[in-house]
């Protein structure tokens, strides 16, 4: 909490949310990390950068072969985010497309991926360009209507892939209603849930009936903007069983150096959220309330088409918030070109705060009629609200509006 926020605004904040995890914090701070496990009793989990470990004898081994396969200070990763996640099982990997990847892999040649239609440019992609071209039949449906997805839905449907809030554009899909629809339609349908934008602190998406909850977790979960990497819990023996077969044949593992820094950013992801919503809340509001902002798209805001799916499902916000400016796209590259504090720079999720316009930067590869349609236009921009000093934040977007619309003499 802000040393100069008050106990009373910080409730006011959260009102309306579910409660928070119990022991969330002491979960991301402690399990995995037992220093009973290390002869040394240290404390931090150590890097463990050994490409291989000593045999007793062919075959005879303390619990590590090859680093691929399996690592220590990975293990200690992938505990914290089971435990934190409400889940049993987790897998890290090498990045968000790399789960993206790992998990689509459990598919064969003929099965359907059903896709929420706005998602991470990346996401689009994979699934369009490289996912359709080998033998998977993909099509998108817009989740945040139930019954578009029931509708949508098909025999060979084996996937069904959720990303809420959706990036760019911050549509909230009810996680529990998709996956009831999906498990009423086939029982064998797995649903994943892009979790990235809310974090496992904000929404535990596999308390909804999702079957697998992933992330990019260079972005909130390891919060530092120097790590890239991916992850993928679960509760289910078997898909666990698959996912970490592949994690180890299609060798898309992270390193354990990124490993020991996802790690200890997980140990004040509950504390960053928290400041992350305050901040982005602040912002929200002043450019609801500005004149030169055409609309505001933040889940937070009472405004938003699925606020009350949000406090139904999450326990708060993350600091990401899109917004329309007035006019045209001049003026959305100058109030872009004229922020201080904010960096333009693709990516989200780390202490520091970052502006980008989704049409030029991380939807480009969207088709432009799909961006059309999805309202990534090119008056949009998407912020991530930081760490920094709220009052800061507020004057820095303030100056930058002003520059893209200067008042007339």
């Amino acid at each position: 909490m802000d040393q100069n926020h008050k106990p009373e605004e910080q409730s006011d904040l959260f009102a309306g949310f579910r409660e928070p995890y119990k022991s969330f914090a002491t979960d991301a701070i402690h399990v995995g990390q037992e220093p009973e496990q290390w002869k040394s009793m240290a404390v931090v989990p150590p890097i463990s950068l050994s490409t291989t470990f000593k045999q007793f004898g062919p075959g005879n081994h303390a619990g590590y072969e090859y680093s691929r396969s399996g690592n220590p200070t990975r293990d200690c990763l992938e505990k914290a985010v089971a435990a934190v996640d409400g889940a049993k099982y987790c897998i890290a990997v090498a990045s968000g497309l790399a789960a993206t990847v790992t998990i689509t892999h459990m598919l064969k040649v003929g099965d359907g991926i059903l896709c929420m239609d706005d998602v991470y440019g990346g996401t689009n992609r994979y699934f369009q360009k490289i996912a359709s071209q080998t033998g998977t039949e993909v099509s998108f449906a817009d989740f945040t209507k139930p019954e578009l997805l029931k509708a949508a839905l098909k025999p060979n449907t084996k996937l069904v892939w959720i990303e809420t809030p959706t990036n760019p554009t911050m549509k909230v899909v009810d996680i529990k209603a998709c996956s009831d629809l999906a498990h009423e339609f086939n029982k064998d349908i797995v649903v994943v849930v892009d979790n990235t934008f809310m974090s496992a602190y904000f929404q535990r998406p596999l308390a909804f009936g999702a079957d697998i909850c992933m992330y990019s977790a260079t972005k909130y979960m390891n919060g530092h903007s120097d790590v890239v990497m991916g992850l993928a819990s679960t509760n289910r023996d078997d898909l666990f069983e698959r996912l970490s077969y592949l994690q180890n044949a299609l060798g898309c593992v992270p390193s354990p150096f990124d490993c020991f820094l996802c790690n200890r950013g997980l140990k004040t992801l509950h504390l960053r959220m928290e400041c992350h919503f305050k901040n982005a809340m602040a912002a929200a509001k002043f450019l609801e309330a500005d004149p030169r902002v055409e609309k505001v798209i933040f889940p937070g805001l009472p405004s938003h088409p699925q606020h009350e799916v949000v406090k139904k499902q999450c326990t708060g916000c993350p600091g990401m918030i899109t917004f329309y400016i007035k006019g045209k796209l001049e003026h959305a590259s100058a109030f872009l070109s004229n922020l201080k504090l904010f960096a333009i720079a693709e990516s989200l999720g780390g202490y520091e705060s970052l502006a980008e316009h989704p049409a030029i930067m991380t939807h480009a590869s969207v088709p432009e009629n799909e961006r059309t349609a999805l309202g990534i236009s090119d008056t949009l921009i998407r912020l991530s609200v930081g760490l920094e000093n709220e009052a800061d934040i507020i004057q820095d977007l303030e100056q930058a509006l002003a520059a893209a619309h200067p008042k007339k003499k």
